[in-house]
């Protein structure tokens, strides 16, 4: 049985390539960010946790874009449905990128889900899903930080995010947690 992988920090992230409502396509190899892409799975229009989460993301995606964050928002909806939550967020400057493999998430390391059925504000959850992630991914194409969940409760504070991004800068903090040897 397939399970998750753990990425590891200062190495090559696997590829993602996923069409952008709007037009046009996000693929993290072809479209590096000056410090970082901010990359955050998000479950899908069905989850009025995710709903909140990419509210404050929008909300801050100025301050994060003046450190030189790409951020962007991805589910395995389809453009229908991604397109419906970016609607319900309000999205003005946040992309959104769609029709995720689920091949693809499990490469990040993402857990997979299956339907129970409408959700508490009446949508129908997709048959197979993938749990919340988030990563920063610097300009080559490598890992600096991850964070994965198998809930969509107590996701990383966005907030937190900013000032951790401003030490790293200031400090040109390495991404942790490379070590791969015996233990």
């Amino acid at each position: 049985m397939p399970s998750p992988r753990v990425l590891i920090p200062r190495q090559t992230v696997p590829a993602l390539d996923v069409p952008l409502l709007g037009g046009g396509r996000f693929n993290v190899a072809a479209s590096p960010a000056p410090t970082f892409s901010m990359i955050v799975f998000y479950r899908g229009l069905h989850c009025p946790l995710c709903a909140k989460y990419l509210m404050e993301l929008e909300r801050l995606h100025a301050d994060f874009v003046a450190r030189g964050v790409q951020p962007v928002a991805i589910s395995s909806d389809s453009e229908e449905r991604a397109q419906a939550m970016a609607d319900k967020v309000s999205a003005k400057a946040l992309r959104f990128g769609y029709e995720l493999p689920l091949a693809v998430a499990r490469q990040w390391g993402l857990t997979i889900s299956t339907s129970r059925g409408k959700t508490s504000i009446g949508i129908e959850e997709p048959a197979l899903f993938s749990e919340p992630g988030l990563f920063l991914v610097r300009p080559d194409g490598t890992l600096y930080w991850g964070s994965t969940q198998t809930m969509p409760f107590a996701r990383p504070h966005f907030d937190e995010i900013i000032g951790a991004i401003d030490f790293v800068i200031k400090n040109d903090y390495p991404g942790r947690g490379e070590y791969t040897g015996e233990l």
